[in-house]
């Protein structure tokens, strides 16, 4: 008599999951999506730590290095023009 009971209890419960089984998984997986999208956002947009220093030493560059950098141009310089070396043919113009 008590198993009857039990389920008659549940019957509602049973019926209602029954019906709306597949509504319930789009609102769970759409919420828990939302929730890892928020918390993605609040882990990117947290400030970060200033005060972190790097375990690795810069060590020392050679001069021959050094110069090729300072031969860089720097991104507000207009780019050098580009020359084709000399006795080449481009297969690709006409």
């Amino acid at each position: 008599m008590k198993n009857a009971n039990v389920s008659l209890s549940f019957k509602p419960i049973v019926t209602l999951f029954k019906r709306y089984h597949l509504t319930l998984f789009i609102v769970f997986v759409t919420g828990g999506l939302a929730y890892a999208v928020l918390s993605f956002t609040q882990l990117f947009t947290e400030s970060t730590d200033s005060s972190y220093t790097s375990p690795i030493s810069a060590g020392s560059i050679d001069q021959a290095t050094l110069n090729r950098i300072n031969k860089l141009h720097t991104s507000d310089e207009p780019t050098p023009q580009m020359q084709m070396p000399a006795g080449r043919v481009n297969p690709f113009s006409e």
